[in-house]
């Protein structure tokens, strides 16, 4: 392993201080699976103003002192620095009432969640694994440190670890820490929103999000209990070849995007069991379904703390993926108009996620469908056809400047003028514009 020159220097002091120290958990894991770590951790024997001691010169945060933890500046990095230590009791299922610090390493790693992650490293020692990581690294299994029920039992937002570690790194979940999730899957009720959104959105970005989800669906129903309705829910369809959940699941592993789309997709038809109707052909249609998926994601958005911005993106695209509009310049410029080109571009690769993940029933006719749309985006923006309001050629200075009273006219003035240049009525120029205003708004 190569550590970078600022974590040499930080065991470095440490060591010639008489401390062991060493890098530690995920940036151990990434750096044996051949990725640049995000961050690197150390631990160390030293107890926690020891290393505040030690690091006197430099810049120090006392980041969580009674949890052993402190933060050093070297080389313009952050370096959490963690005491070696055993956890008290966990009375809520998240985190240790207290912690007691320690001198023995193995006591430490003891503590932690996965052996993958319990692997450390220093140059003098080499790898230290003494659970047995590097091995469960080598044949891809994702393993709790002894006991996995205790495990998540202390901390139950690891049973979404889990599920995420498998999804991202495709790792198969060991047998007993499988069991384990399903024995305490109901723990996850006591885990704050936010820390099920920031899991849920990493898992759902995975490689191995598929076989996660349709394996732990019932996890899934824990934190998301509205989606339990879509499990084998069929779907009697020339469209569709799976039941809704399944078909959702071959959405999310479809889509392109970031975890807010892959959010979309998880909800996209989290309403269709509510719509269901059947035709005298004992066909199966789900109308306003998006409306009503909309409103259930909204509850569930709220529940997980999502930010607004996000929360309005998801649902914008939840109430629009089954939009059906002509694939026509004029109905382009429209959707374009009413959100912007970013928003039209990932509006079609849900779009496309959703065809893959349903039947073969006129797929090619879809598929040129959403071609034909990303073609007539595309020349728009060759084109560098302006299709905000806030591009406008004029706005209510000008129309004051042209004698039109200040007040709500102005608005709905300028909202006609955006439409008619969006319809391509007339272009987006000042000159043209004005003379549309004074036909149509005569003073």
């Amino acid at each position: 392993m190569n550590l970078p020159s600022y974590i040499k220097t930080a065991i470095e002091y440490l060591n010639k201080a008489g401390f062991e120290a060493y890098a530690v958990g995920g940036c151990v894991r990434d750096s044996l699976l051949l990725k640049n770590p995000d961050d690197w951790d150390l631990c160390t024997s030293a107890e926690p103003m020891e290393i505040c001691d030690v690091f006197k010169g430099f810049h120090v945060i006392e980041t969580g002192l009674k949890h052993g933890t402190v933060t050093v500046r070297i080389e313009h990095n952050s370096i959490e620095i963690t005491t070696f230590r055993t956890d008290g009791e966990y009375v809520d299922h998240r985190r240790p009432e207290k912690v007691l610090f320690v001198k023995n390493l193995k006591e430490d790693l003891s503590r932690r969640d996965f052996t993958i992650n319990a692997l450390c490293y220093n140059e003098n020692c080499g790898i230290v694994d003494l659970f047995d990581g590097k091995n469960d690294l080598e044949n891809k299994i994702i393993r709790c440190v002894g006991n996995a029920e205790k495990r998540f039992e202390e901390d139950a937002l690891r049973i979404l670890r889990a599920l995420r570690f498998s999804s991202c790194l495709g790792f198969e979940i060991e047998e007993e820490t499988s069991k384990a999730i399903f024995n305490k899957m109901h723990l996850l009720k006591e885990i704050s929103g936010e820390r099920i959104r920031v899991e849920l959105l990493k898992m759902l970005c995975g490689k191995g999000v598929e076989n996660v989800l349709l394996k732990y669906r019932d996890v899934l129903a824990v934190i998301i209990p509205e989606i339990k309705a879509t499990f084998d829910f069929k779907q009697n369809n020339p469209h569709h070849c799976y039941d809704v959940y399944t078909h959702i699941v071959k959405a999310v592993s479809q889509v392109n995007g970031d975890g807010n789309i892959k959010m979309v997709m998880l909800l996209h038809d989290i309403g269709k069991p509510e719509t269901v109707s059947v035709d005298e052909k004992g066909l199966h249609h789900f109308k306003k379904h998006p409306t009503v998926s909309c409103e259930m994601a909204r509850g569930i958005l709220n529940r997980l703390k999502f930010d607004n911005k996000s929360k309005d993106k998801i649902l914008n695209h939840i109430f629009e993926h089954d939009n059906r509009f002509p694939a026509v310049r004029k109905s382009v410029r429209k959707f374009v108009a009413k959100y912007d080109y970013d928003f039209f571009f990932e509006h079609l690769e849900i779009r496309l996620a959703d065809t893959l993940a349903q039947s073969e029933y006129n797929r090619d006719g879809k598929l040129y469908d959403i071609a034909e749309k990303k073609r007539i985006a595309n020349d728009l923006i060759a084109e560098n056809a302006q299709l905000s309001m806030k591009n406008l050629a004029i706005d209510g200075s000008v129309l004051m400047g042209e004698g039109y009273p200040e007040g709500k006219i102005l608005g709905e003035i300028l909202k006609d003028c955006f439409e008619a240049v969006v319809e391509e009525k007339v272009s987006n120029d000042k000159t043209e514009l004005l003379k549309y205003v004074f036909e149509k708004y005569r003073l």
